[in-house]
């Protein structure tokens, strides 16, 4: 299982995030307490950011985290006020490489997942790719069943103006669940997704246990940060995620709301 990270909030630097917090992503890669499977992620590091324009961009690469002194440097020069990050952990048969790395980028939209189709070779993987419109198709680069979901939050994400990002991941979801339920398949899918002035996330699995996923609000006065991450990176006033539950969040206001994914198993 990856760690994940999401940020809304004041412009920091990335290394507020990755390496300064006593249980940083930077610690997580190698001490994480809730891993489900697996010791260590050593696998690829990757994060994604937005400038002040509201323009995505990623740094990805295949060695761990505390072994990346490019990203170290590099974070301590990028601000920005809507971050997303992760430290990988390979699933079974999944190929070291770039491609296979996150976050995933299309537009506006910058994604993270944890989690796993179980058997998506041989379950949704054909499924999946068949169901995409061949623009969206086209954006997959690797073999990872994260890629493929992200796939199909861009296409439902486009079919319809008025999706949020929220409603969109909703339906991403809906979608696997129907697809595990046809192909008798299970799967999790915690989700981190922003397009720079919101952030959606979600803890979710069909037929298996979900991994762990927090969120946190500056409480003092008004709220001017939230994130979300695998795993607490402070002691201080996290919220567990219940099973089948998201959060949405808006840069306008950073007020988080949170809610229970019902009615779609």
């Amino acid at each position: 299982m990856c760690r994940l990270i999401g940020y809304l909030g004041n412009s920091i630097r990335l290394d507020e995030l990755l390496y300064q917090q006593e249980h940083s992503l930077y610690n997580q890669s190698f001490n994480a307490l809730e891993l489900k499977s697996g010791a260590i992620c050593a696998d690829g590091v990757g994060v994604g950011w937005y400038d002040e324009t509201g323009k995505p961009f990623i740094y990805r690469n295949t060695i761990p985290l505390w072994n990346d002194p490019n990203l170290e440097e590099l974070s301590q020069y990028v601000q920005s006020a809507c971050t997303v990050g992760y430290a990988r952990l390979t699933g079974i048969g999944e190929s070291l490489d770039i491609s296979n790395c996150q976050p995933f980028r299309s537009g506006k939209l910058l994604f993270v997942h944890n989690g796993e189709i179980s058997n998506f070779k041989q379950t949704l993987y054909r499924p999946i790719r068949d169901s995409l419109s061949d623009s969206t198709y086209h954006l997959i680069k690797g073999m990872t069943d994260s890629e493929h979901i992200f796939a199909l939050l861009v296409e439902i994400w486009q079919s319809s103006p008025d999706n949020t990002l929220l409603s969109a991941l909703r339906a991403t979801l809906q979608r696997l669940t129907d697809l595990a339920q046809k192909y008798d398949t299970s799967f999790s899918a915690n989700i981190i997704v922003s397009d720079g002035q919101a952030v959606a996330a979600v803890r979710y699995a069909y037929d298996m246990p979900a991994p762990t996923l927090y969120w946190y609000s500056n409480p003092v006065n008004q709220s001017n940060q939230v994130i979300v991450a695998s795993e607490p990176l402070f002691n201080q006033n996290w919220i567990a995620f219940p099973e089948q539950s998201s959060l949405f969040v808006q840069a306008d206001s950073l007020v988080p709301i949170v809610s229970h994914l019902e009615n779609l198993a």
